[in-house]
């Protein structure tokens, strides 16, 4: 039988197959790990893409769960606010592309990211030290990033508990008035 091992279709390799470093020391003003990830709509995003706007990477567990659908709502419903800061959001589960544009569709369409960290599975998450391995899926975990893609804080709630988008915008404004000043 040789030949090629198994694995998994190509399409899904780019998943987070540039994830430059597994272990990174994560503290603000550390450089933001590097990740290509694949959104809803099968569009590769680059963490590059996202220099020179304040950003939030928000990892959640399962698309389709009652907290993390509370979650992405509300990002939808102060999407205004969000985008009156300059704020580019990107919301980071493992679940496939083709579950998060199910996902999208069925929270009536986001004005945001869905990215996929399928595979290698929650890469993307391990590097931003957001992964759980026993459940095999993200913690529900915020990392938020200056216009020069460093990390800036980092937000972070129970698995079962949202969380305070308040407490997440209030450091952006944080972040904007350190920048300015």
């Amino acid at each position: 039988m040789g030949g090629q091992p198994l694995g998994p279709p190509q399409d899904l390799v780019l998943g987070a197959a540039a994830v430059k470093s597994a272990t990174p020391t994560l503290h603000p003003g550390a450089p933001a790990p590097h990740f290509l990830l694949r959104n809803q709509h099968g569009e590769t995003v680059d963490l590059a893409q996202l220099r020179g706007r304040p950003s939030v990477l928000m990892f959640y567990p399962f698309a389709f769960s009652r907290v993390c659908s509370a979650e992405l709502a509300e990002l939808n419903s102060r999407w205004s606010e969000i985008t009156a800061l300059g704020l580019r959001v990107c919301a980071i589960s493992c679940d496939s592309i083709h579950t998060l544009r199910a996902y999208a569709d069925e929270l009536g369409g986001v004005e945001f990211d869905l990215l996929s960290d399928f595979w290698p599975h929650g890469a993307a998450a391990e590097a931003y030290g957001a992964f759980d391995a026993q459940k095999g899926c993200p913690r529900r975990e915020t990392w938020i990033l200056d216009d020069q893609l460093r990390l800036h804080r980092r937000v972070a709630a129970e698995f079962s508990t949202s969380r305070d988008l308040a407490e997440v915008l209030s450091a952006v404004r944080e972040l904007r008035q350190d920048q300015a000043g």
